[in-house]
């Protein structure tokens, strides 16, 4: 299950991503997370628990920007009783990504191994962390976020839905099986809005487009 979301808008999106993240919550009730994005860099809170318990007010003001990922968490491989494997999931270094996975791999150890073979430093137990640091590592080789995104899906094996921010795209993906769900939509304004189903396009007032087909990367930016 699990349930992501991801947001670009000329306007603040940390609302939309609540009201969307919120008609997903049937997809997972252990954890939630949003990071946004603004002036090139992250904000994020994200903890166990309901999405209407993890962000009160205080939490949203403390999310600026026009671009952001959200994910309610349905524990399938990983710890469910450590906050630190609540999504999204963020790596700083050589390049800022920021993550948010729903589904499964069935290569995750032999990639794990091989990551930290090279220097990475696991914080969690899940697949969602392996993938991030995976593009990362994938990034040194390739000249955009969107090549590396690519690279990484080539190596990856399982079934996944992925929304991801760097420091000035919006990436959403689906494995090249289409197994876990994945669509977007627009707003009259102009925004876009990606989520785990359409019925969280509806509640943010977005148009259903069509589903992200399997294997295909899309990137949305602010412009």
């Amino acid at each position: 299950m699990c349930g992501i979301v991801g947001v670009v808008s000329a306007a603040p999106v940390n609302q939309l991503i609540y009201d969307a993240l919120l008609l997903l919550q049937h997809r997972g009730q252990d954890a939630a997370g949003i990071v946004t994005q603004q002036g090139r860099k992250f904000f994020m809170h994200k903890a166990k628990g309901m999405v209407r318990d993890v962000f009160r007010t205080r939490n949203m003001r403390a999310l600026p920007g026009n671009m952001g990922i959200a994910h309610c968490r349905y524990p399938t491989a990983g710890s469910s009783s450590d906050s630190a494997e609540s999504q999204p999931f963020y790596v700083n270094s050589p390049f800022g990504v920021v993550l948010a996975h729903n589904g499964n791999l069935t290569n995750s150890r032999e990639l794990r191994q091989e990551l930290e073979s090279r220097g990475s430093i696991f914080q969690t137990t899940t697949d969602s962390e392996v993938i991030a640091y995976l593009i990362v590592q994938e990034r040194l080789k390739c000249g955009s976020i969107e090549a590396a995104v690519s690279a990484a899906m080539n190596r990856i094996e399982g079934a996944y839905s992925l929304v991801l921010m760097s420091a000035a795209k919006l990436l959403a993906a689906r494995d090249p099986y289409g197994f876990r769900p994945l669509c977007y939509g627009k707003t009259l304004d102009g925004t876009y809005v990606v989520a785990s189903e359409s019925c969280a396009l509806s509640a943010v007032g977005a148009k259903f487009e069509r589903d992200i087909l399997p294997g295909e990367i899309l990137v949305f930016d602010e412009n």
